[in-house]
């Protein structure tokens, strides 16, 4: 697939939201000022997304390296690159972690065990109690994306209702967990003095 080239912006002109060109002359020293301003923040951002990408790459090939390393003394052969596994500076100072986590969605089945619960509210709830009905309700609430709060519909699964419907309700969220792939990340930490409490060092801009 051939990449998209951006047309080349003739000379003393810039070039507006809807593609359109507008002379220099057009474009108002205050727009002009904010044009360089966030071209410039959003290239250090763009450099600076590429590094961390870059980082996550490199870490995780040097931590699957070092973990191989590690095992070949015992005469054990890795299978495969994942698994969660804590890495420590000799003098405990630092921390690595890397992690992995399933990607969790919901199949069609989630609808079934939807209706038995309303079921259940219905036959449970006659005469009153409608905050239960509104909770549910909420557990079910889609985001943006169509998708519900995976931890919240699991954590139905602690209640220990003995209603058939609730059972088969259950069951039928449990048997509707359908993993679509996972994710990995690695985090590092600084002991805090001499005490046995690690901080995460911060790599996003929230945390900083």
């Amino acid at each position: 697939m051939s990449e998209t080239t951006t047309p080349a912006i003739p000379a003393g002109y810039m070039q507006d939201a809807k593609g359109r060109l507008v002379p220099d002359a057009q474009v108002s020293d205050v727009d002009k000022m904010r044009d360089q301003l966030v071209r410039e923040i959003a290239k250090q951002a763009t450099d600076l997304s590429a590094v961390l990408a870059s980082f996550k790459r490199r870490t995780f090939a040097d931590i699957a390296a070092f973990i191989e390393t590690s095992s070949e003394q015992y005469g054990a052969k890795q299978r495969g690159t994942k698994g969660n596994v804590q890495l420590f500076s000799f003098d405990g100072r630092f921390k690595i972690e890397r992690r992995f986590m399933d990607n969790i969605r919901f199949d069609e089945r989630l609808q079934a065990a939807k209706s038995l619960i309303d079921e259940c509210l219905t036959s449970w709830t006659e005469g009153g109690a409608d905050e239960i009905k509104v909770l549910i309700q909420d557990t079910f609430r889609v985001d943006q994306q169509g998708q519900v709060n995976t931890a919240r519909v699991l954590s139905l699964r602690r209640y220990p209702f003995k209603d058939p419907r609730w059972l088969r309700a259950m069951a039928a969220i449990s048997d509707s967990l359908q993993v679509i792939g996972s994710s990995g990340y690695v985090r590092v930490y600084e002991r805090v003095g001499d005490s046995d409490q690690y901080r995460q060092v911060a790599l996003d801009l929230a945390s900083v």
